[in-house]
């Protein structure tokens, strides 16, 4: 009878998932906050070395200039971005199979209904669920903007551009500006052209469907999150590659001044 009674007792229930990894939120200036900031100047400072060793010195202040940003540009496609990107492929969290205990639990979804990030409908992934320094910097970037906590699809399709097609075209553009600063000079800015039109294009379908939509993922309550993260970040890739694009204007009309007056020249030549 005992035997029976044991055996008629429902097994206990499977341990219950440990919990997803909580965002980082709040204003918080932190251990975390101060490393990924000066993980910034410490890209740009390596940039400026690699600058002085690269660069002849006999190289005009605007070619340093235009080489250290390409850089740095590359080095925050390929250091951060790339990271951004390894959270979104390879840092995930397992939902609980039962709908009760999903509906408890505090996680964003940043696809359309019944869209999965490839294609996978018990797991999340980014920045969110993972407790790497690369996860942690993506979480406090995604205070000022949640998007970069999860897998917004515009934005992973615009990253997945910037690492592997402007972060190489950067440094290949940095090769370029090592030589001789009068030869090849429309093909130089040529392909700044091209990423400099990339980068502010880039920018623009980051933010766009945001304000049009009430930018409902954005928290500019903070000081830090809109001057810093938001507007000087982000800004840097609007200045910046607005000011190739005028650069550019002036030496390749320049050269087709020079390559009109050689003709006129020629011309005339011919009349004597």
């Amino acid at each position: 009878m005992a035997w029976g009674s044991s055996f008629l007792k429902s097994s206990p229930p499977p341990p219950p998932l440990p919990p997803p990894v909580v965002p980082r939120s709040g204003p918080e200036i932190d251990a975390t906050t101060v490393a990924s900031l000066l993980g910034v100047v410490a890209l740009l400072a390596g940039a400026y070395a690699i600058s002085t060793k690269a660069l002849p010195r006999t190289a005009s202040l605007k070619i340093r200039i235009l080489f250290i940003w390409h850089l740095f540009d590359a080095l925050v496609h390929f250091v951060f971005e790339g990271s951004f990107l390894w959270n979104c492929f390879f840092v995930s969290y397992a939902l609980p199979t039962s709908f009760a205990a999903q509906k408890n639990l505090h996680v964003t979804l940043f696809t359309p209904p019944d869209v999965y990030w490839l294609g996978i409908k018990d797991r999340l992934y980014g920045a969110n669920y993972g407790e790497s320094p690369a996860s942690r910097l993506w979480q406090e970037y995604a205070k000022a903007d949640k998007r970069w906590g999860g897998t917004d699809l515009t934005v992973i399709s615009l990253e997945l551009l910037t690492v592997f097609v402007a972060g190489p075209l950067a440094l290949w553009i940095c090769w370029s500006l090592r030589g001789e600063e009068r030869k090849g000079v429309l093909k130089k800015w040529f392909w700044m052209v091209i990423l400099a039109t990339g980068e502010i294009y880039g920018g623009w379908m980051t933010f766009a469907p945001e304000w049009l939509s009430g930018s409902p993922n954005l928290d500019t309550s903070n000081w830090m999150y809109l001057y810093l993260y938001l507007a000087f970040f982000n800004g840097l890739w609007v200045v910046f590659p607005l000011w190739v694009l005028w650069e550019a204007y002036a030496a390749m009309s320049a050269a087709m001044s020079q390559a009109e007056m050689v003709d006129l020249v020629n011309y005339l030549k011919k009349d004597d």
